[in-house]
């Protein structure tokens, strides 16, 4: 795998709780190519007992190559070159580099399962998948449907970015003509399933938009309330930041990295309120099965009756998915997820040839497709009911991830892996699912925060020097995850300690290094990279999907953004008028707090406003549309938003 033996990467794998398991070769290695140089150690011992205990080792058959068969089958194009550029020139997403970093042999800085896995997502261009049926896969996070109909295409998830689904869909058009399209489908509620809708359709188009019930209130939730802490976060999630290598990201096992283009939403138009809806789009008849709580709060599976084809949204991919995202999201139910693949094997297998999603690539076979449904099924029940009856035994969310056993058949097959969840942080989300942040003991209940806890910790130690110079000995005997805890104390008391920020960041590479799941790999790796580069910040954002959120959720925008220390003492009210709804909004600002509701009561406020909805985005926008009607005290409204506060898209992670 290249190199002398002194100078070689370590062969550490982990397994899903994070520890080795296999052992450096060599009495001298480097996780890191420029900076590490310290020695792991013989770990043998701990290697195979974490591979008794169920770790996701290679208990799959790395020579089975079904799953690459699979992923190349029905390939129509590739899209040549890879490059997706803004208007401006911008790179928003680059295919090829995720093919040149997979190709060859696994190296030593990458899990043989994830290099395996991450040669897969990387396969990319323009399939079909069964008759009328094609896919864009691999030229972004997540894949593009086209279903042909009788007038022109429906879309099904159009990606991140408008710029990545108007290149798929004229990718597309070259190979099967300039049919327009004519329904677009959002199969649930995350960003990378409707943000390019605007490459595909205009914003005031006609054509259907069809989404499951609660869908816009819980896109809103997820990418604009949080959306400023999410994308942050994002940043270590995908990996965005770290170059597309064997010694950087290889994308997230769920699929390759995210664009970073021009998001945008469209409210649906056609809701999808409950299973054994029938809808017919284009002359297509699709039936329907709504699994809300699933892996999002708003998501949808549906069958096509007269293609045998069914989608399975993001409910059933080639890995184990999240519980809860590292990237943060609401935690979802394992339990429902279980029953929901059982509710559409039930519903759909028996007349199912094709199985797709918007992840992955296609299961083709009538038994195969059951095969894959009941594994997933399996796999998070088998999660659910082994953590409650963990925890009813007393044992808390660390305790139980490092307990859990998977089944042996389970771990055989290559979609349980966790390449994007993982065994460990799902149980834990599990356990928070039932009983919250707090493990039930008394010394957990008011703990100091990072950098008042790590000070202490120091102080006990004997300093900063002993911290990282004990810090150093459990990083060379190999027990990485202490080693990583004791230098970020070390770096929380004192960010200017150069040989904690160094011994942080190669504990941090090395553990990336040894990762099967691809965003562990992703937040170590970008943790490593942000204790010695400049915080790089998000490169997607949510503002382009104003322009579809309610009153009510705009309004909810600014309130959350109010300082409320700030604010404590002042208050102020105001009544909106929108001309082109006939609603009326009464909005009061006091004790730190800005409210609002519609009313229909005419009431005294400090000013009230007349406009449009879309004169209101424009104000919130920062601009001064004209035509908008001010009437009472000029002053409140500079007053509300004097008194808010911007998101930081850099706020510090791996320091304090």
């Amino acid at each position: 795998m290249g190199g002398d033996e002194g100078n070689r990467t370590p062969d550490l794998r982990l397994d899903h709780r994070g520890d080795p398991l296999f052992s450096c070769h060599g009495s001298s290695c480097r996780s890191h190519p420029r900076r590490m140089t310290h020695t792991v150690g013989t770990i043998a011992r701990v290697a195979a007992s974490r591979t008794r205990e169920g770790g996701h080792g290679m208990s799959a058959d790395l020579s089975d190559r079904t799953d690459f068969d699979n992923a190349t089958r029905g390939l129509i194009a590739r899209l040549e070159p890879g490059v997706i550029r803004a208007g401006d020139g911008r790179v928003v997403y680059d295919a090829d580099a995720y093919t040149a970093a997979t190709t060859g042999e696994c190296p030593d800085t990458v899990h043989p399962s994830l290099w395996r896995q991450s040669q897969l997502t990387a396969i990319q261009g323009f399939f079909e998948v069964t008759d009328g049926i094609f896919q864009l896969r691999g030229i972004e996070l997540s894949n593009m449907t086209l279903v042909e109909g009788d007038q022109g295409v429906i879309v099904i998830d159009p990606a991140v970015s408008a710029e990545v689904a108007a290149a798929g869909l004229a990718l597309y058009r070259a190979h099967r003509g300039d049919r327009p399209v004519t329904a677009v489908i959002f199969t649930h509620s995350h960003i990378d399933h409707f943000g390019g809708v605007l490459g595909v359709v205009d914003a005031d188009t006609d054509v259907p938009i069809v989404a499951p019930a609660g869908f816009l209130e819980h896109a809103v939730s997820e990418n604009v309330y949080a959306g400023g802490a999410m994308l942050r976060r994002g940043v270590y999630h995908t990996g965005m930041g770290l170059p597309v290598a064997a010694t950087g990201t290889l994308g997230v096992g769920l699929g390759p990295g995210t664009s970073t283009g021009s998001v945008g939403l469209i409210a649906p138009s056609v809701d999808i309120t409950r299973t054994g809806q029938q809808e017919t789009l284009d002359g297509i008849r699709i039936d329907f099965q709504i699994t809300p709580g699933t892996e999002a709060p708003s998501e949808m599976n549906f069958h096509f009756p007269d293609k045998r084809a069914l989608c399975l949204a993001e409910n059933v991919t080639h890995n184990l998915h999240n519980i809860l995202t590292l990237r943060g999201a609401e935690v979802r139910d394992a339990r429902n997820w279980s029953r929901y693949i059982s509710e559409a094997i039930d519903l759909f297998a028996d007349r199912t040839d094709v199985a797709f999603a918007s992840h992955h690539w296609p299961t083709w076979g009538a038994g195969e497709v059951v095969t894959l449904m009941t594994e997933q099924r399996d796999l998070y029940a088998y999660l659910h009911d082994q953590t409650l009856r963990l925890m009813n035994q007393g044992l808390v969310g660390s305790e139980i991830a490092e307990q859990m056993e998977m089944p042996p058949a389970l771990e055989a097959a290559w979609h349980t892996h966790g390449y994007y969840g993982s065994v460990s942080h799902n149980v834990k989300a599990i356990y928070q699912r039932y009983l919250g942040w707090y493990d039930g003991n008394p010394a957990h209940l008011w703990q100091h925060p990072p950098e008042a806890a790590a000070s202490r910790y120091v102080q006990i130690i004997g300093g900063l020097d002993a911290t990282v110079a004990r810090a150093q000995e459990f990083a060379d005997a190999g027990d990485l995850r202490f080693a990583a805890e004791l230098a970020s104390h070390a770096v929380f008391a004192d960010a200017s300690h150069r040989a904690a920020r160094d011994l942080l960041a190669d504990v941090l590479t090395r553990l990336g290094f040894g990762s099967e799941c691809a965003t562990w790999r992703n937040n170590f790796l970008t943790g490593a990279l942000e204790l010695h580069e400049p915080v790089a910040g998000a490169k997607v954002s949510s503002a382009g999907m104003a322009g579809a959120l309610t009153i009510t959720q705009l309004f909810d925008s600014l309130a959350i953004r109010i300082d409320g220390k700030r604010a404590w003492d002042v208050t102020a009210s105001i009544r909106w008028y929108f001309t082109d709804t006939d609603e009326t909004y009464r909005m009061d600002l006091s004790n730190g707090v800005l409210t609002h509701h519609p009313t229909t009561r005419s009431g005294t406020a400090d000013l009230v406003v007349t406009l449009t909805r879309t004169q209101l985005l424009a104000m919130l926008a920062g601009q001064t549309p004209d035509e908008v009607q001010f009437d009472g005290d000029p002053t409140t409204l500079a007053t509300i938003v004097g008194l808010t506060d911007a998101p930081d898209p850099s706020f510090a992670i791996v320091t304090p």
